[in-house]
């Protein structure tokens, strides 16, 4: 049964959606948040993001927000080290704070602060959509998988890689990008496990060689947060036989594809802890867009879900979300007016971030790597 009606209900309670809502709030505009999450700690978050200044940061300015962010920012954590599969090191860089145009925060942080700057009751926990469809106007009804059912005037779909809202606006579903991580962690690391420590180094890492890398980068709180990236088949992860709640299986799978490297990388292997987590990369089409449909739009991976090849993911969600609010500010009696001028940037805007993201894949994960990385990163340096 339908109980309930929104003027603006936004569909994912991810960075997106939640910058989206605190730049309408600070403004006097209400919108409801449906998250399929039972609470706001139900699952981790991920690790670090680095918060693009013309993007992620500039989003948290209109959210009046860039201070807390600023407080909660990871000294050091734009530290940078490539290595070859023998563990030579082929660049190696500081974070001195110098710049600082692309500070590290936590995701969890980030979304702790977007969250507590919301009025109580803003997201609807525990309320996952299975669908939506069109009552004509513009207006929509949204499904819950709990069976109820409420009404907007205005649907934005915030809901990520999986988007239960994208169907409405086009027939794009991600593709295998050719490139599956799986995920683990090593804990207490500068105590517990020095070498690989010394090995991730202050921020991130890159190892790379023959088609595949260990990414790593350090947490705020000392954890290293490890991917082990690998060139296979889209099915690997379903049919290569291993139980990834099995973690000493795993690692032994892993440090198959790792074999010949050097000991410090393959340590980085048999000193993770689990849970391992498979993550097969996805993407849309990089010019993903749609026609201007009534009262229904996207934002962040339901509308430009690529590879994190160029680390944009989190920012253009944020964007997303702040320029879809100010376009709605902007037009306040003119909701078709706002999602045309909205959708006009997002477009070019997602579809050049995609494409660089498209365009990195190959240079990190090339036969010679890491010198490809090591050449484009040359090019970028004074």
């Amino acid at each position: 049964m339908t109980g309930t009606h929104h003027p603006i209900a936004v569909i994912g309670g991810g960075l997106g959606g939640l910058v989206l809502a605190r730049v309408l709030h600070v403004n006097g505009v209400t919108a409801a948040v449906y998250d399929l999450d039972a609470s706001p700690t139900a699952r981790a978050q991920g690790g670090m993001l680095d918060m693009h200044e013309d993007s992620g940061q500039a989003a948290l300015r209109l959210a009046g927000l860039h201070d807390a962010f600023r407080a909660a920012v990871h000294t050091g954590g734009e530290a940078l080290r490539i290595l070859d599969r023998h563990g030579a090191v082929g660049m190696e860089q500081s974070d001195d704070d110098s710049g600082n145009h692309r500070p590290e925060i936590n995701r969890e942080d980030l979304r702790r602060i977007l969250l507590d700057s919301l009025p109580a009751g803003t997201v609807r926990w525990n309320a996952k959509a299975t669908g939506a469809r069109p009552l004509g106007a513009g207006r929509h009804e949204v499904s819950l998988a709990d069976g109820t059912t409420f009404t907007t005037d205005l649907l934005i779909g915030a809901d990520g890689a999986w988007s239960k809202i994208r169907p409405l606006l086009s027939d794009a579903v991600p593709a295998y990008t050719g490139i599956s991580f799986v995920e683990a962690h090593i804990r207490d690391a500068d105590t517990r496990h020095p070498v690989s420590a010394a090995t991730v180094g202050g921020g991130m890492l890159f190892a790379l060689g023959d088609e595949k890398g260990i990414l790593a980068h350090r947490d705020a709180d000392g954890r290293l947060h490890l991917y082990y990236a690998l060139t296979v088949p889209a099915d690997w992860i379903t049919t290569n036989g291993i139980d990834y709640t099995d973690t000493e299986a795993t690692k032994a799978h892993l440090l198959d594809h790792f074999a010949g490297w050097a000991g410090n990388l393959r340590g980085l292997i048999t000193d993770a802890e689990g849970p391992f987590v498979p993550r097969p990369i996805h993407a849309l089409p990089a010019d993903h867009h749609w026609p201007r449909t009534p009262g229904v739009t996207l934002l962040g991976d339901a509308a430009h879900l690529m590879s994190p090849f160029a680390g944009e993911g989190a920012n253009l969600a944020m964007l997303d979300g702040a320029e879809l609010a100010t376009a709605l500010l902007t037009h306040p009696h003119a909701t078709e007016k706002a999602l045309t001028a909205y959708e006009e940037a997002l477009f070019p805007r997602s579809r050049a971030s995609a494409a660089a993201s498209a365009a990195n894949q190959p240079v990190i994960f090339s036969p010679d790597a890491p010198k490809p990385l090591l050449d484009q990163m040359s090019r970028y340096r004074p």
